[in-house]
């Protein structure tokens, strides 16, 4: 059993050890006797999505951010083309904001998103460092992750997660958070936020299975001390 897993501009989108999404749900999947062909998109060249079961990319400065999606941007049909033959999507960080139709620089230039989405954001001379506690309707444990985020992001109709008990949303402090549709998941927790989450990457581990057909495993992998790490996490915040 073989996947495809797209890394993009890895040099540039990856801050808080994002990269570690990816090297956390390549070790469940080796657990599961998969193998995970990962490759990683260099900044500026040019994405080959055929035959990619999933699409990652991580957070960045909000420089890095913008030329990811001025590389990105000439590709947003191929992208697209992608989604709907059912690859997964996963967009953490700031890169969440280029999944939408635009985003509103703090000088007050706009850039056109990448449009798989119609939610906008909106830079602001507010920094939000925080740490978070979210609730999602797909899984039953909480998230729990870290955002360092300076913008709004509105229009938002079916958010990852339904609210937050701690942390600022898509709008505003303990708001709703993120965004899914199908198998295109986005959000501006970090952490990394699979790293943090077990109850989250076995969710994507699923929607993997499920895209080649597999049969879903009755148990998922636990990999030492990630549990327990969760656990003092959630304990530790929910405390504040």
């Amino acid at each position: 059993m073989e996947l495809n897993i797209l890394h993009l501009y890895p040099e540039m989108m990856s801050l808080y050890g994002e990269y570690a999404n990816l090297k956390v749900l390549r070790r469940h999947l080796e657990k599961l006797g998969v193998t995970a062909n990962l490759q990683g998109v260099p900044c500026g060249e040019t994405p080959d999505f055929d035959g990619v079961d999933m699409v990652y990319m991580g957070a960045g400065t909000e420089r890095s951010q913008k030329a990811a999606l001025s590389w990105l941007a000439p590709h947003r049909d191929a992208l697209e083309a992608a989604v709907k033959g059912g690859a997964l999507v996963l967009f953490t960080g700031n890169a969440m904001e280029t999944l939408g139709a635009s985003v509103t620089d703090a000088s007050g230039k706009t850039w056109q998103g990448l449009g798989l989405a119609d939610f906008t954001t909106v830079e602001t001379d507010r920094r939000t460092p925080e740490d978070a506690v979210a609730k999602s309707a797909l899984w039953d444990a909480p998230a729990v992750g870290f955002m360092n985020k300076c913008s709004t992001t509105s229009g938002v109709k079916t958010p990852l997660f339904q609210e937050l008990s701690l942390g600022f949303g898509n709008e505003k402090e303990r708001g709703p958070e993120g965004y899914v549709e199908g198998n295109v998941f986005a959000t501006h927790l970090t952490g990394p936020v699979l790293v943090k989450n077990p109850a989250f990457l076995n969710l994507i581990l699923q929607r993997l299975y499920e895209r080649k057909g597999w049969e879903v495993p009755g148990e998922w992998p636990v990999l030492p001390h990630e549990q327990e790490a969760y656990d003092v996490t959630l304990r530790e915040l929910q405390a504040r």
